[in-house]
């Protein structure tokens, strides 16, 4: 596979056509997922839906660097680059030096400044179980660099997170902290007015469910489900050929490395006893020990990779059901909304009834004919508190009917942005399937070239015994 600086998915194709090459006065444009282009006469080639990119983002993240070291604050640095056109940015190349807390505060900002967007999770902060050491050795330092290159690579690939200002200052910002302090005191204003907030936390609840799916967001989700459960399947065999091929140890262990490691010793020691072919023996070991020594290169390098992949591909999907369960939110927002204002205007309309002495005003219903009985026991059944009841639900309606009309807006427009952000994902998932399974292929093929290399090699020598009849 391609290393991290030269992966710029030129190697993948799609179906569609290619679209015009994005000109910006600079290097053409990389073709893929998160690549392409949209130009002015392009535009009516694309469904409303489809995702339209300004430029590219490529980004790496590389060279680890051990920072305060010796000390109690001691940390991880690492430098990422970029190689990109998008006018946002003040250059083509910028580039910084971020640690961890960095990445974190990024991805917690971005999930809340796009809430409609499918942003990618960050490596589990301790989930490195096939990594051993400290968080300090290099292969740990390794791995998180790759899981930190991922999330940036799948930032660079979305239309809109690429041309955030947060990412900007991520990668440009001099004076990063100041710009995290200024974020944090000046958000980006809310989308949504407090109203429907504070009426929808006190009316819904774990068990809501929307009355009037939509057929295309269920289909969403029955293919997100597919996909999780082929992504944990897989998950769960790999790991089970991994536990079998080799335990992860620099020492041969019970698996199929230490087998090949042990049965090399077993013919080592018969190469002793027959002294007229023991070289041939000591050569056949020593095969034995370079193919237990390749299974465990292909474990470190092929498998563990392969796997920690798998997982983190499993959580890019929860972060894009995340998405499709906030857009349920939006729905049922509304709904509930639009129930509560029904229930209050009929609560309104009958106490008009009853104010204007309308026959038959107190059996609206048997609660409304209970309501009124406590009222009266009360004392709070005369005329003038019936009138200030009734101005209070005016005034509470029009407040209602004012949210309502703003959470269909809002459930609407968060419904369209879901449907392109489903394009989005779709188009970054083919791209990062592609290369996982790439990799592992690769990683297999090398294993067996270098496998039949050394079986091949031994045969000679194996020919050459002589046996006598």
């Amino acid at each position: 596979m391609l290393g991290d600086e030269d992966d710029v998915f030129d190697s993948v194709t799609w179906e569609s056509p290619a679209p015009q090459a994005y000109d910006a006065g600079g290097p053409s444009a990389p073709l893929g997922p998160g690549f392409r282009q949209s130009t002015a006469d392009g535009e009516s080639e694309h469904g409303p839906h489809d995702p339209k990119w300004e430029g590219y983002l490529i980004t790496t993240v590389k060279d680890p660097v051990k920072e305060l070291a010796e000390t109690k604050d001691a940390y991880v640095s690492y430098l990422v680059t970029a190689k990109t056109n998008l006018p946002i940015y003040s250059t083509p190349n910028p580039s910084s030096r971020r640690r961890f807390t960095d990445f974190v505060f990024l991805r917690d900002h971005l999930a809340k400044d796009f809430p409609a967007c499918v942003v990618p999770p960050l490596p589990d902060k301790h989930r490195m179980e096939y990594v051993t050491g400290d968080r300090f050795s290099p292969e740990f330092m390794e791995r998180r660099r790759l899981e930190l290159h991922r999330f940036l690579e799948r930032l660079g690939r979305h239309p809109t997170l690429q041309r955030s200002t947060l990412l900007r200052a991520f990668f440009e910002s001099t004076e990063w902290h100041v710009h995290m302090h200024q974020h944090v005191a000046h958000p980006p204003n809310p989308e949504h007015s407090g109203v429907i907030d504070s009426i929808s936390d006190s009316l819904l609840n774990a068990f809501s469910r929307v009355r009037k799916p939509d057929e295309r967001f269920l289909t969403m989700r029955e293919g997100v489900d597919k996909f999780e459960e082929g992504l944990v399947l897989s998950e769960r065999l790999w790991g089970r050929v991994r536990n079998r091929t080799n335990d992860g140890g620099p020492e041969p262990g019970e698996d199929l490395t230490g087998d090949y490691h042990d049965l090399a010793v077993a013919v080592q020691g018969l190469g002793f006893l027959e002294s007229g072919i023991t070289d041939p023996l000591n050569h056949f070991s020593n095969t034995l020990l370079e193919f237990s020594a390749l299974l465990r290169h292909l474990t470190q390098t092929t498998t563990d990779p392969f796997l920690i992949h798998l997982h983190s591909m499993l959580q890019y999907s929860h972060a894009n059901r995340a998405v499709l369960r906030l857009r349920d939110q939006k729905q049922m927002d509304f709904e509930e909304l639009s129930d509560y204002l029904s229930n209050l205007t009929s609560e309104r309309d009958r106490l008009s009834a009853v104010i204007n002495g309308r026959a038959g005003s107190t059996g609206l219903g048997l609660g409304s004919y209970l309501k009124d009985r406590v009222d009266a026991l009360r004392g709070a059944d005369d005329y003038g508190s019936r009138v200030e009841k009734r101005t209070k639900l005016d005034k509470k309606i029009k407040e209602l009917t004012d949210a309502v009309s703003v959470a269909h807006d809002t459930s609407d427009a968060f419904s369209e942005e879901t449907l392109k952000e489903q394009n989005v994902f779709q188009r970054a998932k083919e791209a990062e399937m592609k290369e996982m399974l790439g990799s592992l292929a690769d990683g297999q093929i090398e294993f067996y070239k270098a496998a039949m290399e050394e079986w091949e090699r031994i045969i000679p020598i194996i020919q050459r015994i002589r046996v006598d009849v």
